[in-house]
């Protein structure tokens, strides 16, 4: 199974974004599938159903720092090979699906329980959000050279 297919499915099954995408990584060195898990768990449908960064793509980004990520005060070189990997996924994503904020990509504010009513009603979560969990896998692949 290919990591895009492993977040759709995972995304199909009731996992948020965030968790979709990070899931498919689950094989990284030093992640721990279901502490991934609960940790992504609060940056669905835009961080915490705020309407905010796309959960998809804040998923890429705990797996970015994973990867590329410092633990250190003073490892300046990862800080900044990370921050330009996260800010290269941020363009890449944005050039694909015009925003990176939830709301946008929806075309709807789901932190409103108007919103929130509005894409149940229009099954945004079904039909729309899927496409952003297969692109930020294909663009995190792309990425980190996987």
């Amino acid at each position: 199974m290919t990591r895009k297919e492993k977040a759709l499915e995972a995304f199909a099954s009731g996992l948020n974004c965030a968790q979709s995408v990070l899931l498919a990584f689950a094989d990284e060195p030093g992640l721990d599938p279901e502490k991934g898990l609960k940790m992504a768990s609060s940056f669905g449908g835009g961080m915490g159903a705020m309407g905010l960064t796309c959960g998809a793509v804040t998923g890429a980004f705990m797996v970015i720092g994973l990867d590329s990520g410092y633990a250190s005060s003073v490892d300046r070189p990862a800080k900044e090979t990370m921050y330009g990997a996260v800010q290269g996924f941020a363009r890449e994503f944005t050039e694909a699906h015009g925003s990176i904020a939830c709301r946008e990509l929806l075309g709807c504010d789901i932190s409103t329980l108007a919103g929130y009513h509005e894409a149940i009603e229009k099954d945004l979560f079904h039909t729309v959000c899927p496409k952003y969990v297969e692109t930020a896998v294909v663009i995190l692949e792309r990425t980190l050279g996987r």
